[in-house]
């Protein structure tokens, strides 16, 4: 289903009863353009040349008139006062395409070289390449082979999968093989907190025992097919869910995000609690342009009042200020900009502070944005401040202030999460700094490179930075973390490892309990 058909399902009108007058207004106009016809002459005993040359006007009731324009005006005015709809009001803070969870294939046969360089390595470039498509709507990652590992959880700050995406590996994976059930199991249960949201499988094979459990599954699935052209699978081609084939461009990538986003925009308009979306006041245009043809020498203003009175009435109030100040107010001047992704301009033209803050959040003012946040004591607006220290690299702050969000709501959508990924980072950073600490500070410069560690873990890590008269300036944080001698591949071995170990001595523990309980009388 494309987003048209969505829309066009969810179709109505807010006020209905409005629509009660359009009878009356066909009335009206079935009335004044009968009137205004004209009887012919008889055709009996007038030679034709005659009898046209004495009929004046003989055309004007097939042709236009100004109760024509004053009826459609009417009938727009109508429909716009009775509020078509057929959206609901974007929600601050929430992503604008749906929340993903994308399951990555990491076994032997991704490494096939078919698909330059390597089917794994496209397929990574593939979730690049959406990751930017979708901007900072919610993404989490899975990883599976023989085992299923949930990567990186939903987040919105998707640079932080950037780092964890290159480091899988099939060599780090502690099975061998292709459980892609296990895998839509384990992103199922990363998207059950956000409500709704999608699957999107990269694989090169499927294994049709598998086929079942996917087609079964209760969250939206589409499968991106690492196959060459003329290559296929018989598990992908027993699927019922939408494939698309690797494409040498982009359209796959955006055809997925079509697909993906059609099901859950489905979801939203029947689960969201926010307002249906007004469209009515567009339709005061097109009633404006036909209200200028009375300007029309010969045409009759008579009906000019009882228009611009219906026009006037369904339109909101106006301010004097500038032009479009006459039509709508600053936070829906600023909604405007936001849609057109104008981000800085909404931010200058919103009163309301959450959207304020979520709009410069949007435009990378981060700092103002979590200063104007401040002012809004709801979970909402703690998680974009979370999300604006994340995108500063400022993770501790972001841990408070995803604490402060699940403090107010417990239940809100990604705080849990996003705490949990944001501690993992500080972890990680505590943890590579104690590892690598030397404690020799006779290499040091004066610029150096100091990672927050408030634990005392270790030492500081300190990276030594080339002078500013080199031409080159501090290190960012992606290239502190590419000169650490742990890669995020060897942690995600490890933890892959205790993972698939726990699992398993859950498993056998279970065993036991069963057969013990088996074996009483």
């Amino acid at each position: 289903m494309t987003g048209l058909a969505v829309a066009l399902e969810a179709f109505h009108f807010l006020r209905p009863l409005w629509l009660a007058l359009l009878p009356a207004i066909l009335l009206l106009w079935a009335q004044v353009r009968r009137r205004h016809a004209r009887r012919a002459l008889p055709a009996a005993g007038i030679a034709p040349h005659l009898r046209a040359a004495l009929t004046v006007g003989g055309r004007r009731g097939r042709g236009l008139l100004p109760i024509d324009g004053v009826a459609t005006a009417l009938a727009l005015a109508v429909l716009g006062a009775a509020g078509p709809a057929w959206s609901r009001m974007p929600e601050p803070g929430a992503a604008s395409a749906a929340p993903v969870a994308i399951v990555l294939a990491v076994t032997q046969s991704m490494e096939t070289g078919d698909i330059a360089p390597s089917r794994l390595e496209r397929g990574k470039q593939k979730i690049r390449d959406f990751l930017d498509l979708r901007g900072a709507a919610r993404t989490g990652l899975v990883a599976y082979a023989g085992t299923a590992h949930a990567v990186v959880p939903m987040t919105a700050d998707t640079g932080i999968m950037l780092p964890y995406l290159a480091g899988l590996d099939p060599a780090i994976m502690p099975r061998d093989g292709g459980d892609a059930a296990a895998a839509l199991a384990l992103a199922a249960e990363l998207l059950a907190a956000e409500g709704t949201g999608a699957v999107l499988l990269v694989t090169d094979a499927v294994d049709p025992a598998d086929v079942a459990a996917l087609d079964a599954a209760e969250v939206p699935l589409a499968v991106l097919a690492m196959l060459p052209e003329g290559t296929r699978d018989r598990g992908i081609d027993a699927l019922s869910a939408p494939v698309v084939a690797v494409a040498p461009d982009g359209a796959d990538v955006a055809r997925l995000d079509r697909i993906l986003n059609a099901a859950w925009k489905r979801a939203v308009l029947e689960q969201s609690d926010q307002p249906w979306r007004d469209q009515g006041p567009w339709l005061a245009w097109p009633a404006a342009a036909i209200l200028a043809l009375w300007f029309r020498r010969g045409w009759t203003m008579q009906w000019t009042a009882l228009a611009a009175a219906a026009w006037l009435g369904a339109a909101p109030g106006a301010r004097a200020e500038g032009l479009a100040d006459w039509f709508w107010t600053p936070d829906q001047q600023g909604q405007r900009a936001f849609d057109r992704k104008a981000f800085g301009t909404a931010a200058e033209r919103f009163v309301d502070p959450l959207w304020r803050g979520y709009a410069l959040f949007r435009d990378g003012q981060y700092a103002e944005a979590i200063t104007v946040l401040d002012r809004v004591e709801t979970a909402q607006a703690a998680m974009i401040q979370g999300l604006a220290h994340v995108r500063s690299r400022g993770y501790r702050d972001a841990m408070a202030a995803f604490e402060t969000a699940l403090a107010r709501d417990p239940d809100y959508p990604g705080a849990a999460q996003n705490l949990a990924v944001a501690k993992e980072i500080v972890a990680y950073i505590e943890e590579t700094q104690e590892a690598s600490s030397t404690g020799d500070d006779s290499e040091m410069t004066a610029d150096e490179v100091v990672f927050d560690n408030e634990e005392n873990r270790g030492e500081e890590t300190r990276q030594q930075v080339p002078q500013p008269g080199a031409g080159e300036g501090p290190l960012s944080a992606e290239q502190w973390m590419a000169g650490v001698e742990t890669g995020t591949g060897v942690f995600l071995r490890q933890r892959f490892a205790l993972e698939a170990a726990s699992a398993a001595q859950s498993g056998a523990a279970g065993e036991g309990a069963a057969q013990e309980g088996a074996a009483e009388p």
